[in-house]
């Protein structure tokens, strides 16, 4: 277990609808984990939209990863946070994976050795 433990606190998740940019309340699950709840296409690059945000801890510029199946499918970087959503860019994608609405997102940390 790494030292930085502590620090990984549950995000926790909740449903938006998505209409043009990010509309939604919050519904906190019991499993508390934050997912991706939509991507939003545009002309310069593809945005994840996390249904999570500030009140749950999360702050512009943290990077995150994303699975699915205990696999990690893309790294994103939080690029605005609002209370209870966010939107990220992708900095990197698994070979042959695509991002898709339900994937887990959880806070990248260093590892330590100990």
């Amino acid at each position: 277990m790494s030292v930085y433990s502590h620090i990984l606190r549950p995000i926790g998740s909740v449903r938006a609808l998505l209409a043009g940019f990010i509309l939604g309340g919050v519904a906190v699950s019991a499993a508390d984990s934050a997912t991706v709840v939509g991507i939003r296409e545009t002309v310069v690059a593809d945005l994840v939209v996390i249904g999570a945000g500030f009140d749950s801890g999360l702050r512009q510029g943290m990077n995150c990863r994303l699975s699915r199946g205990g696999d990690v499918v893309a790294e994103v970087v939080l690029a605005e946070v609002r209370p209870s959503s966010s939107t990220a860019l992708i900095v990197s994608l698994a070979p042959r994976q695509a991002v898709r609405s339900g994937d887990l997102v959880s806070i990248k940390t260093l590892k330590t050795q100990t």
